[in-house]
């Protein structure tokens, strides 16, 4: 074993029961999924879990939180494309690597936060307003780079950066549901590319190429 290997931390158990739950509620659903579950999911004893989370509804607020500190990473400062300079082009890009994501079984690229909050949002508070933080902490993301393409290039209609944000996080998330209704990413891709063509139209990029 490689001195590297030797010294690399351990996951947490908390780290891995936040990950069992990202797995499993993207899998079956936020109701369907139990502390046992996740327990087992994640290697650990029950007894760990609650020295952790008291509550399932505790681990989800946790795991609503480590998902948009990944998305951030994965999506907004690790790719290649987040370095492209000029902002309409970036945009485009992030849409193509959205597009990108959706390979291989739903559960492997569908939201925990939207997943989850299909299922809360009228049974527990707590969890909705977990996801809409983090759904939310996306678009605002996201609409820093259209209001640059907006202030480069000029949109038709006055649309507003956080609105296309938000329409953009809406068509996303309708596509992971027609994935997992059909099993497939097929439909899913093929609305990306259709709200690909609709952004190069507001901002008078009519190629569809």
């Amino acid at each position: 074993m490689s001195s590297r290997n030797a010294t690399a931390p351990r996951p947490s158990a908390r780290s891995k029961l936040i990950d069992a739950a990202h797995m499993l509620v993207r899998k079956q659903g936020y109701a369907a999924t139990s502390v046992d579950e996740i327990c087992a999911a994640a290697g650990v004893s029950k007894g760990a879990f609650f020295h952790h989370f008291a509550s399932k509804e505790e681990l989800g607020v946790a795991a609503a939180e480590q998902w948009t500190a990944r998305a951030d990473e994965l999506i907004f400062t690790l790719p290649p494309w987040v370095r492209i300079e000029d902002p309409l082009e970036r945009l485009l890009a992030h849409i193509d690597f959205r597009m990108f994501m959706l390979e291989g079984p739903p559960e492997g690229f569908t939201c925990f936060v939207g997943t989850m909050v299909q299922e809360s949002f009228a049974s527990s508070d707590t969890l909705r307003c977990a996801s809409d933080a983090s759904i939310s902490a996306y678009c605002e993301r996201l609409a820093v780079d259209i209001e640059a393409a907006i202030a480069r290039y000029g949109i038709r209609d006055g649309i507003s950066a956080i609105s296309l944000s938000y329409h953009i996080q809406a068509v996303l998330q309708g596509a992971f549901i027609i994935a997992k209704a059909k099993n497939s990413p097929k439909e899913a891709r093929d609305s990306v590319l259709h709200l690909q063509r609709y952004i190069k139209m507001l901002f008078e990029r009519g190629e569809t190429g």
